[in-house]
């Protein structure tokens, strides 16, 4: 199965200046699981949405992406949803948190004391769709034979477990008392989202788990080793989380997971380290289509060589141009560096580098803005699409058939 398509993207894009002052009263980070309700809001949402479709149409970039323009951050809109989740605005640092957790270690060097998250306090259920709404969008800014060339985005199962205090991710009375059980009623809640999503015209989702490379940051096994917390344990349980709705879902949905090292204002990065430490594991135990993985800087993300455990049959897209930067990339680099990964999967899977090369596709290595006051140093619009366009025709050179 080769990837949807041969260029791809995260789904985040920079907000234009008209939908910033629309949502300037959400802009605040104890605001992010904050529902916006307004209808000038929602309003600016939908202008926003429609123009950022346009313009993705116009440029060839595929697949088509909202933008994220609904979502103060890449993760909000789904836990808050959901019947016994309670979203906690002001958690303190470091107390709320794991011992030594990178994304809090890091807030706390800038000044932050507290941090939002959404704590299980009763019976997991999936109630209403989260994301149904951004989906109807979309779809509504292309004709219906379009459909499958637009994708959406959703937070990973574990995004609110990992991060905080082992132990306190339910409460006592929320009916919980192990981490399976808790997980096993999100994960039918993400299925039924995830059907939903389906049901209205949906074939393509992201699921983004950047978490998942704080298994290669020495900083974050070294914390859960002071917590007294088996990191092999936990990243089984965090893959068998995925597969609990992937198991769920129709044939013809494709699915992929992003995993990066963090994109926050100022080109902030949380970790470091190469991908081998789970790559293995990440490849064969979760029943995913695609893996959106970044490459675009050796020094922070290792090099290629854990795609040697890529298996038959599934993806990776190559994140290889930078959001983080605003210097554009030189295509010959970019192309060299394809055929470095391709190299990798031949070794791993004993193919031709044709065949290799079926199994790849390039994008940029994260989203323009994760959050909406967020972005890349120095990063434009005029740039980000320069970028795009870039993902775009060095896709068309490689995979002529693209």
């Amino acid at each position: 199965m080769a990837p949807p398509f041969r260029m791809d993207q995260i789904g985040s894009l920079l907000r234009p200046k008209e939908l910033l002052q629309a949502r300037v009263s959400l802009s605040s980070p104890s605001q992010m699981y904050e529902v916006a309700n307004d209808e000038k809001i929602k309003q600016a949402e939908k202008k926003a949405i429609e123009d950022v479709i346009q313009k993705q149409i116009d440029l060839n970039i595929r697949p088509v992406c909202s933008g994220e323009y609904c979502r103060h951050i890449f993760y909000g809109g789904f836990f808050e949803t959901l019947d016994g989740m309670t979203p906690i605005p002001d958690l303190p640092i470091p107390d709320a948190f794991r011992t030594d957790f990178p994304t809090t270690t890091g807030l706390a060097r800038m000044g932050a004391k507290t941090r939002a998250a959404v704590v299980c306090t009763g019976s997991i259920r999936w109630k209403k769709s989260a994301y149904l709404e951004e989906w109807n969008i979309l779809r509504g800014g292309v004709p219906e034979w379009q459909w499958k060339e637009l994708k959406i985005t959703m937070p990973a199962p574990n995004y609110q477990h990992i991060q905080l205090k082992p132990g306190t991710a339910f409460t006592k009375d929320s009916g919980y008392s192990t981490d399976e059980q808790y997980f096993q009623d999100l994960g039918q809640a993400y299925a039924q989202e995830i059907k939903a999503l389906y049901y209205a015209g949906c074939r393509n989702i992201q699921v983004d788990d950047p978490h998942l490379t704080y298994f290669c940051s020495s900083q974050f096994l070294g914390g859960c080793k002071k917590d007294g917390v088996d990191t092999d344990a936990l990243l089984d349980l965090y893959l068998e989380s995925h597969n609990i709705f992937l198991r769920q879902k129709p044939a013809d949905l494709h699915m992929g997971m992003h995993l990066c090292r963090g994109n926050m204002s100022g080109s902030t990065h949380w970790v470091s380290g190469s991908y081998d430490q789970i790559a293995e594991k990440l490849f064969t135990k979760t029943d995913y289509n695609t893996y959106y993985l970044e490459f675009d800087e050796v020094g922070r993300t290792g090099g290629f060589e854990p795609l040697r455990f890529l298996p038959r049959g599934k993806n990776v897209v190559l994140g290889l141009v930078s959001t983080k930067k605003a210097e554009l990339e030189d295509p010959k680099v970019l192309k060299g560096q394809i055929y470095q990964a391709a190299e990798q999967v031949t070794k791993g899977q004993r193919v031709s580098a044709d065949e290799a090369l079926d199994f790849l596709a390039i994008s940029p290595q994260c989203g323009f803005s994760s959050s909406s006051l967020a972005g890349g140093k120095d990063m434009t619009m005029e740039r980000m699409w320069e970028k795009l366009a870039l993902v775009r025709d060095t896709a068309k050179e490689v995979w002529e058939s693209f």
